[in-house]
């Protein structure tokens, strides 16, 4: 199960914010956020940097600097994420790179023929958008992650050739396994260790597997029926296991499979029924123990097939001459059978049929016709006729072994002269290995002409190559045909790292469909030649060419750029350029005062008047002529961020006029000085009254560091359940007003309960708009810096970086929260949200959260209230409420609960004295033992 937002919030404690804002590089995914914490752990950068630590061959270009930036080889990026990690062949050992596993945005991991080796991990399964994963041909082992079975959107799976044991896991109640992947069209499982038997639950038919690739493992038991159910198989390939049984009847149902590989097992039974398996090319079910029968019938009806093994399969019987003339067979083995009688080849004998194996048969009579291709007919009775001679023959059958020289591709000097001649290029060297090719005959050049010809045109729109090469072919001991591969550049003499890197990724990616099976791709090193003293002269002489003209345009770049630069600086660091003295705007609503003004109303910014200082500048209560109280932030010289915020405030708070929101009384900016002056708020902060009540629910007053609890005063009194709750709902009205009916709206980006501010009858006003951005555009989004503060931040914006209205309705849902629990958003190394959301899955109630200090209180419809904000904290925007669907939801529950929210009485209480004694008692609010303990009552 995937984890929430919340869960990844308790990660912020640890690191400030500022190192964060390297992991908007990765991306993660909004939908349920399932591997955000694992994202979180490292960004891209450092994950790759690690990597090349554990790494000892890694490729040279893997140096300083962002992987994506720099086009690290091997490291493919969209929208500087990392999407591709292909590194095949270039010998790297050592464990599983689990680093990698923090690149949560990958699509296709291809380690291929290198030298891991111990388990893959069960934490794979982070890499939920995985496609494409090349593990084969290493030294993994122990057993397949069931977690991999989580991996529901691969396409390709291939740990082949590696030492992987235990048994194919399946799913079952508590677990997943590989049955779970149903877009899987690969399974490429072949030469490992795994033993017991094939799960019948394997295979379904939602499945869209066309390849099941098993052989050379352990395996023991029947082939389970349900195989015949994935109709979309064109390989099966079970040889070289221990399986026994009989073949299952409705196989023959997979008329889509065209190499059907069963050889080497236990089999028993009939021999199978493949009639209606009409696109079969290869069929080998060799080395079994079928019941006796004759050449099947069905194999006279195969139009395509061109290569038939069935060497000690108990046939008998005569062997029909039709069979030679099957318009594509190319190989036939049926030696170590019974097969008797006299074998006619017929004048019509088929052109492509290259390899005829006989041996060790009854055969009596042989006339071969016209044929005089490979003809196999040792220990057979005719041998030991005189009319034999020159027909039987000790050759080994030409299947394994077999190298063809197809093509010399370019001089010898090519590939031996360090300094390579003016005609010749440095071609890129490797290997295509397919696993099951579907001909026989090695030398007929059709088919390699037919791979050329699809591979370069597949290869020429991604890569600048000037023409692909078949250099030679073979079939190893495996039954694998390997082909020896050449890509020559276009012009110059050798590709340089990218063409390079372009080539392994159209192979290893498998854009290539190949015309004959499935295949991988193992590059041999590249060697770049050094240049010639020609060409370095070359490059020499026109370099020298360019070097005057390239310094004078140089230097008029540099001055008009550094005169740009200057003017930026000078706007930056002064945003009020254009409000010269004379020229000061009129801003409706927001009172222009000088310097003396404030000055005077400050007592000359005394000690006495600071109550706060921060990353701003400091905040002084004030009082104007008028005896009205005010509270003015003074910004730091010199601070353009403080400059920026200072016009950002004046633009957008003089136009928003709101009792749910504080007001912004007017503004200096004389004599060098940035103010910005407020209606003081005498009850301070919401925060700070939350921990009062959480503080035997009283104040002492001390000089705060946050300058955004710092326009207003501060309260003695007791937060208790009626007035937390009108308290959100002020709130509420306040972020709606700001989101639907200022203009323009505006987007707070900041919300917390530090800025939350009380008047003297407890009234909510939302406070400092340092942050905030006005937005318009039909969608409501703005692309930006992420700002805002650790806790309340919605990740869905903090990943994205697109802002829209519903970031400030996350963080609101954060303030909910503290209202009911007191508690701050992170504490001791937790995360509320995450609290909370575990709190209702264990136990269905938050009353274990409860503050402390409403344990007296009679509290009504707190569910309802905590399933709110719950809704404000889901992880996508799409999914929250908007603020007036918060706002009629919070009356709702007042209502229900028969409190009145519209009369300030309800939450009215005077401004206590902050210097009286600590001890001040709270009449209104004694004990209340009559009361019942914090009962949830519906």
């Amino acid at each position: 199960m995937g984890l929430k937002a919340a869960d990844i919030m308790s990660f912020f404690i640890f690191f400030p914010f500022p190192v964060l804002q390297i992991f908007r590089y990765i991306s993660i995914p909004l939908d349920g956020f399932p591997m955000f914490v694992v994202s979180m752990i490292r960004t891209r950068m450092d994950a790759l940097r690690s990597v090349k630590k554990q790494w000892q061959k890694t490729p040279p270009n893997w140096v300083k600097g962002d992987p994506c930036g720099r086009k690290w080889e091997g490291i493919y990026c969209n929208d500087s994420r990392v999407i591709s990690i292909i590194l095949p062949g270039i010998n790297l050992a050592g464990p599983f790179p689990e680093d990698i596993l923090s690149l949560s945005e990958l699509q296709t991991f291809v380690l291929v023929g290198c030298n891991f080796s111990g388990p893959i991990p069960e934490s794979i399964v982070t890499l939920r958008k995985l496609t494409h994963l090349f593990l084969n041909m290493n030294h993994f082992s122990g057993n397949i992650p069931r977690s991999v079975g989580n991996l529901t959107n691969l396409v390709w799976l291939d740990l082949s050739e590696n030492q992987l044991d235990g048994t194919l896991p399946v799913s079952n109640t508590t677990t997943s396994g590989l049955d779970k992947l149903l877009k899987a069209k690969h399974f490429h499982l072949g030469r490992n260790k795994f033993s017991g038997e094939i799960p019948r639950e394997l295979f379904s038919s939602g499945m869209s597997l066309i390849h099941v690739i098993l052989n050379e493992n352990q395996l023991n038991g029947s082939i389970p029926e349900t195989l015949g159910l994935v109709r979309n198989l064109t390989v099966i390939r079970l040889d070289r296991n221990s399986l026994s049984g009989s073949v299952p009847q409705n196989l023959s149902m997979l008329t889509n499979v065209s190499e059907l590989y069963l050889a080497n097992n236990n089999l028993s039974g009939p021999i199978p029924d493949l009639t209606r398996m009409t696109l079969l090319t290869f069929v080998d079910l060799s080395n079994n123990k079928f019941d006796a029968a004759s050449v099947p019938q069905w194999v006279e009806e195969l139009p395509n097939l061109t290569t038939l093994l069935m060497a000690n399969t108990s046939l008998e019987g005569n062997i029909s001459s039709t069979l030679f003339n099957l318009p594509q067979i190319q190989t036939l083995v049926l030696n170590n059978n019974q097969l008797n009688g006299t074998v006619e080849i017929p004048a019509n004998v088929s052109m492509n049929l290259r390899h005829l194996d006989l041996r060790n048969n009854s055969i009596d009579g042989f006339s071969s016709g016209v044929y005089n291709k490979s003809i196999l007919l040792d220990e057979n009775p005719f041998c030991l006729r005189p009319e034999a001679e020159g027909n039987c023959t000790t050759v080994q059958p030409s299947k394994y072994l077999n190298f063809i020289p197809l093509l010399k591709c370019s001089p010898p000097t090519c590939f031996s002269d360090p300094i390579l001649p003016s005609d010749c290029k440095r071609p890129y060297l490797g290997n295509l290995v397919f696993r099951s090719f579907n001909f026989s005959d090695l030398a007929n050049m059709r088919y390699y002409d037919f791979l050329r010809d699809t591979l370069q045109p597949l290869l020429s729109p991604q890569v600048s190559i000037d023409r692909v090469c078949l250099v030679s072919s073979m079939i190893d001991t495996n039954g694998y045909l390997v082909l020896n591969i050449s890509f020559f550049p276009p012009g110059d003499e050798y590709f340089n790292r990218t063409g390079i890197s372009l080539v392994g990724n159209v192979l290893n990616n498998h854009v290539f469909d190949s015309p004959y099976g499935p295949y991988y791709y193992i590059d041999k090193p590249y060697t770049f030649p050094g240049r010639t003293r020609n060409t370095a002269l070359i490059i020499g002489v026109t370099v020298s060419g360019f070097v005057l003209l390239v310094l004078t345009i140089a230097a008029g770049v540099y001055a008009y750029r550094q005169m740009k630069i200057a003017q930026r600086a000078a706007k930056l660091n002064n945003p009020f350029l254009s409000w010269n003295k004379g020229n000061i705007p009129q801003v409706k609503g927001a009172r222009w005062f000088s310097f003396e003004d404030v000055r005077q109303c400050t007592s000359d910014f005394s000690s006495e008047s600071e109550i706060g200082v921060g990353g701003y500048g400091k905040v002084y209560k004030g009082k104007l002529g008028t005896g009205e109280l005010v509270a003015i932030k003074r910004a730091q010289k010199g601070s353009m961020q403080g400059a920026l915020e200072f016009k950002t405030e004046i633009e957008l708070l003089s136009r928003v006029h709101h009792k749910n929101v504080v007001n912004l009384v007017g503004f200096c900016y004389d004599k060098g000085e940035q103010m910005l002056i407020y209606e003081y708020v005498p009850n301070g902060s919401l925060r700070a009254a939350l921990s009062d009540s959480d503080a035997s629910f009283r104040l002492s007053w001390v000089k705060l560091l946050d300058p955004d609890d710092l326009i207003a005063g501060k309260s003695g009194v007791r937060l208790d359940w009626t007035r937390r709750l009108n308290i959100a709902l002020g709130a509420a009205r306040g972020l709606a007003y700001l989101h639907e009916l200022a203009d323009p709206p505006i987007i707070h980006r900041d919300i917390k309960s530090d800025n939350i501010l009380l008047t003297d009858h407890l009234n909510a006003k939302v406070a400092d708009f340092g942050l905030s951005i006005p937005f318009s555009d039909d969608k409501g989004q703005v692309a930006t810096q992420v700002k805002g503060t650790l806790g309340y931040l919605d990740p869905e914006y903090y990943m994205t970086q697109i802002l829209t209205e519903k970031s400030d309705i996350y963080s609101f849902g954060v303030v909910m929260l503290e209202l009911v629990t007191g508690k701050l958003p992170l504490e001791k190394h937790t995360y509320i949200v995450r609290v909370v959301r575990d709190s209702l899955k264990e136990t269905g109630s938050v009353y274990n959260l409860v503050d402390p200090a409403l344990r007296s209180d009679i509290l009504i419809d707190t569910d309802e209230f905590v399933n709110l904000a719950m809704k404000c904290l889901q992880d996508t925007g799409d999914e929250r409420p908007s603020m007036n669907e918060v706002v009629k939801e919070i009356e709702s529950i007042i209502e229900a609960s028969n409190m009145n929210y519209d009369v300030e009485s309800t939450t009215t209480s005077a401004s206590f004295d902050v210097t009286r004694d600590s001890g001040y008692p709270y009449n209104s609010y004694g004990s209340m033992d009559s009361r019942m303990s914090s009962p949830f009552i519906k």
